[in-house]
């Protein structure tokens, strides 16, 4: 029986950081034991926000950093295709053929694209169509590997809602091409930054790298935002949304240290810096082996570029398969013309027309 198949990815705007390893990048190393899976660098995504040239100049150096971060954590180019989506061009065409399927007031209704617009300080004005196709794109990755799961973070489920709808609607009008995805939400759905304010963000310079020496994690886990009415250790203290609580809820695999040390801060009876000691201790041990990968495959020169070489060859291998399913299923005269261009064959639009 053939493995059901997984899409999920990163868009490459540096390195990757504790958020995306509980909200998508631990599953992944779990499920491609029993999935096909598709790892996308998502670079296409990145000039819904970011289109100005310096951006698209830092491009190849965080691609290279989000791979070596894919291989650090465990994803075996063996059992994962990690590809880059603007080199596959099954991307450009289904994206076009999906708008087509999906209406301007149901984009505009999703939140989440408010608040890219917000974050990158546009208005009604100056928000590009891009910004507003996002999801589409999104559905264009998702379903040309024709994937069956999508393990995203909490604030992408609506976007795969819209996947759904649209390959629903396309097999309707067109015959059974795409699976339905389901979503998959990681055991943390949005860890919160080290500041208490929002979610982990480079941008926001609120994040913990996978990546981070542990002098560097040691720093950053003693300048997290903790309980702002506890001034003395013998203060009683709140442990429901105390950060350092959350991280050391989900870090720290020892659960007996964490309820004593829960029952103590509620009572006044331990102070931040063990409480905080501990918490940099379990995330160094996470990290230490994923940091000794990292370090083996930075002295491999090629490799890198070489896993992504071959995960995008058989991607696009994946691509051309489900275009001529897309193209078949629609009766597109187009694509029969490319064929016969291709393969030096005779063509007839009549004849098209009449099979």
């Amino acid at each position: 029986m053939a493995k059901k198949r997984i899409l999920t990815g990163d868009r490459p705007t540096g390195k990757l950081h504790l958020g995306h390893y509980v909200g998508s990048l631990k599953n992944r190393v779990a499920l491609q034991e029993e999935y096909e899976c598709f790892f996308i660098i998502a670079d296409l995504h990145t000039l819904t926000t970011r289109p100005q040239k310096k951006y698209l100049q830092a491009l190849a150096r965080n691609i290279y950093e989000v791979v070596l971060d894919y291989l650090s954590v465990g994803i075996d180019p063996e059992k994962a295709v990690i590809f880059l989506q603007s080199a596959v061009p099954g991307e450009y065409e289904l994206n076009l053929l999906l708008e087509m399927l999906v209406t301007l007031p149901r984009l505009a209704r999703l939140p989440s694209i408010k608040d890219m617009a917000r974050a990158a300080q546009m208005d009604d004005e100056t928000v590009p169509f891009g910004l507003i196709g996002y999801p589409v794109l999104q559905a264009a990755d998702i379903l040309l590997p024709r994937a069956h799961l999508v393990p995203v973070g909490k604030d992408n489920e609506a976007h795969v809602e819209i996947t759904r709808e649209i390959a629903r609607r396309f097999n309707r009008m067109y015959g059974y091409v795409f699976p339905v995805p389901k979503v998959m939400i990681g055991e943390v759905p949005t860890l919160v930054g080290i500041d208490g304010q929002a979610k982990m963000s480079k941008s926001l310079d609120n994040a913990i790298y996978i990546s981070d020496d542990a002098k560097t994690v040691e720093q950053k886990v003693r300048r997290m935002y903790t309980d702002p009415n506890r001034i003395r250790a013998d203060i009683p203290g709140r442990v429901e949304g105390n950060p350092v609580f959350i991280y050391h809820d989900a870090f720290n695999p020892d659960v007996n240290e964490v309820n004593e040390l829960k029952e103590r801060y509620r009572k006044g009876k331990v102070g931040d810096v063990e409480v905080k000691r501990k918490l940099a201790r379990a995330l160094n041990e996470l990290l230490e082996p994923i940091r000794e990968r990292r370090a083996a495959y930075e002295q491999r020169p090629g490799y890198v570029e070489e896993v992504l070489r071959e995960g995008t060859r058989r991607m696009q291998e994946e691509a051309q398969e489900t275009m001529s399913l897309v193209y078949e299923a629609m009766g597109m005269p187009g694509a029969a013309l490319r064929r016969a261009l291709d393969e030096q064959l005779p063509f007839s639009l009549l004849e098209f027309a009449g099979s």
